[in-house]
């Protein structure tokens, strides 16, 4: 998925603050649903983020154009693990590892398989 960077993205320097790479990233997983005629949350089931590693290596800038990307890399019962890039140029700016918990009626449940299929 490609975004731009907006003045709102940034410090008070131009430059992208670091919360915005995770909004980023949860843009781009949600995208996989939509792009598929679907939607990432529905009343009573959805994921969660339940943890996240995050590796910020160079900065955005005020107008770059960035690409997303999303990798499942685990999927267990009730969870799975996405490796997401954020990239300027096919360079690597951000890395991060997200485990998704998802859940039912609030309480983690096994994932459906047509979910785990979107990932593939």
């Amino acid at each position: 998925m490609k975004v731009r960077v907006y003045y709102e993205d940034t410090d008070v320097g131009g430059v992208v603050y670091y919360a915005n790479y995770l909004k980023f990233c949860e843009r781009a997983r949600s995208n996989i649903f939509f792009e598929k005629g679907m939607s990432p949350h529905n009343s009573d089931e959805f994921f969660v983020v339940k943890h996240v590693e995050a590796d910020y290596i160079k900065s955005a800038v005020f107008a770059d154009e960035l690409e997303i990307t999303c990798e499942l890399i685990e999927k267990r019962a009730a969870s799975i693990t996405m490796y997401q890039e954020v990239l300027r140029d096919g360079e690597v700016l951000f890395t991060g590892k997200f485990k998704l918990a998802y859940l039912k009626d609030f309480k983690p449940h096994r994932i459906p398989k047509e979910l785990i299929n979107v990932f593939s």
